[in-house]
């Protein structure tokens, strides 16, 4: 298996390759996606076989959660959670398994990456409160702040963040309200205003002059955030979302997309509830998707999701930007349309810089947030920093 290894460090590599393990495109992308946090070869064709045939949720659940006990009797942690984490991620939020599975896959990466008390923070906000984890090097030479998006446990994300201390850089992963234990524990639910998310971060922290980085739906909430929150000073966007609305739609056809807008623009909330909860017979991507929005943003039923959504736009506030900024996208990403990563460009009339970078199946880095290729991008994001760090002496000098 070839591996590209974070530069500097040895300690830490991701595993390269986007596979075919499963016939549908979702649950496809799952798969890859936990396993390359964990890059053992051998959960490839043991994915694909226990998966090949499986078109329901609880034969899913059932997998996975066997095979999660299994490795971890074997004493192969991060493959035993990684597992129980994928049986998770199809459990119902009605399910009652779903939370004891949840809070056992936190502490067992907890365990396994050696991440103590020490690192974790609850920080209070509005009437619960944020998740937060700390990692810093001896002479860290920037901050880098960490958040993800509508379905993401940032725990997940530990070896990214271990990738950014080791390349010398203060890191905050943090979860806010719609996320892992916000949501599931303090009962926060998204907001758009996700820069006062980001603002009781860096008080608490006492941080300024941060590079804020928000992947998959975080890559929209990141731009909000940075419209209002000046201490961010680098914004990265991993995984553009101009429009969160325009992201679920696009799991419909066209003349089906014009008919749902039609109705939530009239408010015929009768039509469009009672044809999404009959399509979602026939999509698992749409059932889970829906049951997952109502939980996370504290709707009720589909209308009231996708009314939610409109707020979930970059269009109004990129022109606030003045940020330095990294956009990152997949040629093939199954969920971001890529009108959205060439509307962010055009958007972003007043930022201090912008890059873009484009990451294409030849790459294998071809599909949302990079999975098939997390070296890669982290590569792009260590780059852009230091490139950043050379131009700002060099225009110091100048002064």
């Amino acid at each position: 298996m070839t591996t590209y290894t974070v530069p500097t460090r040895t300690t830490i590599s991701f595993p390269i390759g986007y596979y075919h393990l499963h016939s549908d495109e979702s649950v496809n992308f799952q798969l890859n996606r936990f396993y390359s946090w964990v890059g053992d070869p051998a959960m490839l064709d043991e994915m694909r076989a226990v998966s090949a045939g499986v078109s329901d949720y609880p034969t899913f659940q059932r997998i996975f959660i066997n095979l999660g006990e299994k490795y971890l009797a074997l004493g192969e942690t991060l493959k035993g959670a990684t597992y129980l984490r994928l049986a998770e991620f199809f459990l119902s939020v009605h399910d009652e398994r779903k939370q004891p599975i949840r809070r056992r896959f936190i502490q067992l990466v907890r365990d396994h990456y050696g991440v103590t008390p020490e690192n974790h923070s609850q920080i209070p906000f509005a009437d619960g409160w944020l998740s937060a984890y700390r990692f810093t090097p001896a002479h860290p030479k920037g901050t880098i702040v960490v958040f993800g998006g509508f379905d993401s446990y940032i725990e997940e994300w530990f070896l990214g963040g271990f990738a950014f201390e080791q390349a010398g850089y203060d890191v905050v992963l943090f979860e806010g309200p719609g996320q892992g234990t916000p949501l599931e524990d303090a009962g926060l639910t998204f907001t758009p205003a996700w820069d006062t998310v980001v603002k009781t971060v860096l008080d608490y922290y006492q941080l300024s002059d941060v590079t804020l980085m928000g992947f998959s739906m975080g890559g929209g909430l990141v731009v909000r955030s940075a419209a209002y929150e000046k201490r961010v000073q680098r914004i990265i966007s991993y995984g553009i979302m101009t429009s969160f609305l325009d992201v679920q739609l696009r799991m419909f056809l066209e003349p089906v997309r014009a008919q749902i807008l039609n109705w939530l623009n009239s408010g015929n909330a009768d039509a469009l509830n009672s044809f999404v909860q009959e399509a979602q017979k026939k999509s698992l991507l749409l059932e889970w998707v829906m049951e997952q929005a109502m939980h996370t943003f504290g709707q009720q039923t589909p209308f009231d999701v996708f009314a939610a959504l409109q707020a979930y736009e970059t269009a109004s506030v990129s022109p606030l930007v003045t940020q330095d900024v990294l956009l990152l996208h997949g040629t093939k990403d199954h969920y971001i349309p890529t009108h959205q990563f060439v509307d962010q460009i055009a958007l972003l009339t007043n930022a201090r810089s912008l890059t873009a970078r484009a990451f294409t199946e030849y790459e294998q880095a071809q599909n949302h947030c990079q999975v098939g290729n997390y070296g890669l991008a982290l590569r792009e994001v260590l780059t852009w920093l230091d490139a950043l760090q050379k131009r700002d002496a060099e225009l110091a000098e100048t002064r």
